[in-house]
């Protein structure tokens, strides 16, 4: 009990003045090495200040900078979606062009096919292959060239179209995209560090494997670009090979149009020549079967007025041939009725000219039948060529599309 409330030991003064000594050389130790920390952590905080603004800086130069890049191939995107937009506009009107050509073609050639029918109806030595069948059938054909021409270059024209919708396409949706990343580069642009709503993001630094780089960004809208040229040069040059075809189709069909009228106009005045040429000879026929037939009753005439002579010189000879005896003699009377009655059978047998005549007015009559039948058959070649043809085509007009 004694040793437990025995009195702490105590120090000599030279230990305490150590002690307080130590003490102050320890604080003053540690306010240097704190001075030396507060300092090195000003530099390090004046340091990474400094750092922080260039780095945010550079950032927001570098977001300057694209969006710089971003606004100026969103430019050219829209330079070439209008250029292709429009483009395609005017193909459009082209390809109603090439329709409307391509059904105009349709009634001239039912026309001209109607026209070959027409005229097969053509009768006798006039159903003849002539210059009209023979431009008629290349009317025909050059038609069917032409609509077979119109039919490949309306394909050709949709499937432009076709591709400058596609192309029209690609561009809409990279400006969809570069519209949508210009909108986030902005927002970025006007985040400051007292912008509301900033936060920390664990997976903000992840590098994404969809990631492309800056190089492949730019063959992408590059690529695009070129496509469009591209469309749009050969779309321009489809336009200008449209209307080259669409004017050299309306210059042939015109003017084998103009070639078959010719042709029919010529035909006409040659079958209307012959028809004329034939009524003047039925004309001549005519008149010669009115003189054959004038000629006929008067040998008839002729032939009835011999008759009462020869009756009455027969009856003579034939009473006188009764005279008795030696009465019955040849005398001049005798003599001169025989002679009468020969003179007058001799007149008669010449009237055999009569059969001649008959046979020549037969000849006249079928020479008559004939030309009217050939008269006929030219009438019916005119009403063909001339009213059912020529008057069909007038109706129909090649226009330029």
């Amino acid at each position: 009990m004694a040793r437990l409330v025995q009195a702490p030991p105590k120090f000599h003064l030279s230990e305490w003045d150590l002690a307080n000594q130590m003490q102050r050389a320890s604080t003053e130790s540690q306010k240097c090495r704190s001075e030396r920390t507060v300092a090195e952590s000003q530099r390090l905080l004046d340091e990474i200040e400094r750092t922080t603004q260039k780095t945010q800086s550079d950032v927001n130069n570098k977001i300057e900078q694209r969006q710089k890049e971003i606004k100026f191939w969103k430019q050219e995107l829209d330079d070439k979606l209008e250029q292709i937009v429009h483009e395609t506009e005017v193909l459009l009107t082209f390809k109603t062009r090439l329709e409307k050509s391509l059904e105009s073609c349709q009634e001239p050639l039912v026309i001209a096919q109607k026209c070959l029918l027409n005229r097969q109806r053509r009768v006798g030595i006039d159903l003849v292959h002539d210059e009209v069948e023979q431009e008629l059938v290349k009317e025909v054909q050059v038609l069917q060239e032409v609509i077979a021409l119109l039919g490949r270059t309306l394909e050709q024209t949709n499937e432009q179209i076709r591709l400058n919708r596609s192309v029209k396409y690609d561009l809409e949706m990279d400006l969809k995209d570069k519209f949508t990343a210009l909108m986030i580069d902005d927002y970025c642009a006007n985040l400051t560090n007292n912008s509301p709503n900033i936060s920390y993001s664990d997976t903000a630094v992840r590098t994404e494997q969809k990631f492309v780089s800056p190089e492949d960004w730019v063959d992408f809208s590059n690529i695009n670009v070129e496509k469009a040229d591209k469309q749009r040069n050969s779309s321009l040059a489809l336009r200008a090979l449209v209307d080259a075809i669409l004017s050299q189709t309306a210059s042939d069909l015109r003017r084998q149009r103009q070639v078959v009228t010719a042709a029919f106009t010529d035909r006409v005045k040659e079958v209307k020549d012959a028809k004329h040429k034939l009524e003047t000879l039925l004309a001549m026929v005519l008149d010669e079967v009115a003189s054959q037939e004038k000629n006929i009753a008067a040998l008839k005439k002729a032939i009835a007025d011999k008759e009462g002579p020869a009756r009455v010189a027969q009856t003579r000879l034939e009473a006188r041939k009764h005279r008795p005896s030696v009465e019955l003699c040849y005398d001049p009377v005798q003599h001169r009725l025989t002679r009468e009655v020969q003179e007058i059978t001799m007149n008669i047998q010449r009237q055999d000219t009569l059969a001649e005549a008959e046979t020549a007015l037969k000849g006249l009559r079928r020479r008559q039948l004939s030309l009217e039948e050939e008269i006929q058959v030219k009438e019916n070649s005119l009403y063909i060529d001339e009213v059912l043809c020529m008057q069909m085509r007038e109706s129909v007009g090649i226009n330029n599309f």
